[in-house]
């Protein structure tokens, strides 16, 4: 289990040089916005425009704070996303564009490598949590403060913890809290 502090996230440009991005967790460690496999991380939107293009890879974006925005991915219908959205999900590779509602919007990006990794993005609303990663490594990052039913964790708002392969915990608030639990596998060959 590890505690991935908000602090010590990653800053860079986008990949298209439009914006900043805040890289929570990247694998293979190191890797570069061009030969990663799984990467989690925030963004700032602050005007409408194009998304970066990531061949071969699956994207999943969710709100974290702002009005929302409305995007167009290539072949799809327009989605509208708000802070109280399920993730959307879409090919990385696609031409997409947003357009912001009203001001800037925060987003949380998860994005894997096709045919090597999979993953899915869960956004749940509550005061308990059991994280349990059985079947995949997850990453669950909250909105709000969050400790530990033992009381060895506490996480703050955009912190993020990481429970490898058969790790669980049960992580409280006290008040409802949004979690973000992003779950990552390895491809079956």
């Amino acid at each position: 289990m590890r505690i991935l502090r908000s602090a010590d996230h990653r800053r860079m440009p986008w990949k298209n040089g439009a914006g900043e991005t805040v890289e929570i967790a990247v694998f293979p460690e190191g890797a570069s916005v061009e030969d990663f496999d799984c990467r989690v991380s925030m963004a700032s939107v602050v005007t409408d425009g194009a998304f970066s293009l990531f061949p071969g890879v699956d994207r999943t974006l969710s709100i974290l704070s702002g009005e929302g925005l409305s995007l167009s991915v290539e072949g799809h219908d327009a989605a509208t996303l708000r802070t109280d959205s399920e993730p959307y999900g879409f090919p990385a590779d696609l031409p997409t564009k947003a357009r912001l509602m009203a001001g800037p919007v925060a987003d949380l990006n998860v994005m894997t490598r096709r045919g090597r990794y999979v993953h899915r993005v869960t956004r749940q609303v509550g005061q308990r949590f059991k994280l349990d990663a059985r079947q995949a490594t997850l990453l669950a990052m909250g909105q709000g403060t969050l400790g530990s039913e033992g009381g060895d964790i506490r996480l703050h708002s955009l912190d993020a913890i990481v429970l490898d392969h058969g790790e669980q915990v049960v992580l409280i608030a006290d008040r409802d809290v949004t979690l973000f639990v992003v779950e990552i596998a390895l491809v079956a060959a």
